[in-house]
């Protein structure tokens, strides 16, 4: 994939921080937008503020995503000097609350900025305070004053995420997958849908080198996926210097191996099912941060395949079976095998400081870090570059 992003994106960024990500789930399970969590590595930690800034407005131009800054330094440089557009700021009670905050938390709503509430205030905030918070952030359990619409944080698991909903949470911000997939008891066995088989057998039919004609008549049993897959491949985010028009102009393109990573981004985001939303946004994530982390290496089908490690390595939720049996009869590289499979190989590290970022927990994200000698600013400019990319695609 070229690299279309923004040049706030194209050097390590914000060194003293670590980045998490999570989307915000509504009860229509859609995702509703995402939360980016900044997190000082040192209580000292330093921070550019226009760098951050640059970073932002590079990959939500819009605003409108919610920020969560932890620590007060890095809270109080977004209040007092924040994005340029209107952007939802997480921030606690507590810094709500304290009237040295007033003022500058007034000019936030004047500005069209708005807020959303940590926890709650001992005692009511003033009117002018009050006016920037609609929602309240809450661990799930915790209680909400009637009528304020609360968002439940850190919920992981769809049994955990239905739970929140049906205590009346209006969003939930976190992942509906927690672990490998595993089968309830008694559950039957899962058909592939039709659509999902097409694509299927594209990738096996590209893994055997059939001629082009041959692979042209398979696809053109679903029209509704060529138009998809046309689709991504003229997108921003792919970069192509000419226009696609079919998809023997892309075989003649691409080749058949990038054009595989492709119909992999197809399987993973061509499900109807509207409870899928959530982990079709987190496997594309997954499949371009990966990507990201693969650009120093010297091999493009080392950069493809820890694409399609990132991407299929939420397959079993999607598809409700274990990896062991769906590697059967989709078509993937060894060293991906290995790491969605077995945990191990040369790609597993980078997945698992993937879920690091996911989880937002620095204990994990540092010892991944270090285990693959990367250094924060490098990280977070991978995950913002694939946020952006992402964004182009949907």
């Amino acid at each position: 994939m070229s690299d279309n992003t923004p040049a706030a994106l194209d050097h390590a960024i914000l060194p003293g921080v670590a980045l998490g990500y999570a989307p915000i789930i509504d009860r229509q399970r859609a995702v509703a937008g995402t939360r980016l969590t900044l997190i000082p590595l040192r209580a000292d930690a330093k921070v550019d503020q226009a760098e951050l800034l640059g970073a932002l407005a590079a990959v939500w131009p819009r605003g409108g995503e919610l920020l969560n800054p932890q620590g007060e330094a890095l809270l109080g440089a977004l209040i007092n000097e924040p994005p340029a557009e209107p952007t939802q700021i997480e921030m606690p009670a507590f810094i709500a609350a304290d009237a040295a905050n007033a003022a500058p938390l007034a000019a936030l709503k004047a500005a069209g900025h708005r807020g959303v509430l940590k926890g709650l205030p001992q005692s009511p905030l003033p009117a002018e305070v009050a006016a920037l918070f609609r929602q309240v952030v809450l661990e799930p359990g915790q209680a909400a004053p009637a009528g304020v619409p609360v968002l439940h944080a850190g919920v992981r698991g769809v049994e955990a995420i239905a739970a929140s909903f049906g205590a009346g949470a209006s969003a939930v911000i976190g992942w509906p997958m927690d672990g490998p997939y595993e089968a309830s008891p008694g559950t039957g066995k899962t058909e592939m849908a039709a659509d999902l088989q097409v694509i299927v057998e594209l990738m096996s039919r590209l893994d055997q080198g059939e001629d082009v004609e041959r692979l042209e008549q398979t696809l053109k049993r679903d029209p509704s996926l060529a138009f998809k897959l046309l689709r991504y491949l003229n997108s921003a985010a792919f970069g192509l210097p000419v226009e696609v028009s079919s998809f023997r102009h892309a075989i003649m393109l691409l080749g058949y191996a990038r054009m595989k990573r492709w119909l992999a981004l197809l399987l993973t985001t061509a499900s109807n099912d509207h409870s899928m939303r959530p982990i079709m946004y987190g496997a594309l994530r997954r499949g371009l941060l990966m990507e990201e982390f693969a650009q120093g290496m010297s091999e493009r089908e080392q950069r493809d395949e820890m694409f399609i490690c990132g991407l299929f390595s939420l397959l079993d939720h999607m598809l409700k079976a274990p990896f062991e049996k769906l590697l059967q009869s989709i078509p993937v590289p060894e060293r991906v095998r290995q790491a969605l499979v077995e945990g191990s190989g040369p790609y597993q590290p980078y997945l698992d400081l993937v879920r690091a970022i996911e989880a937002e927990s620095v204990f994990d994200y540092r010892e991944r870090a270090e285990a693959l000698m990367l250094g924060a600013g490098e990280i977070n400019a991978c995950l913002m570059r694939a946020l952006h990319k992402a964004a182009q695609l949907e």
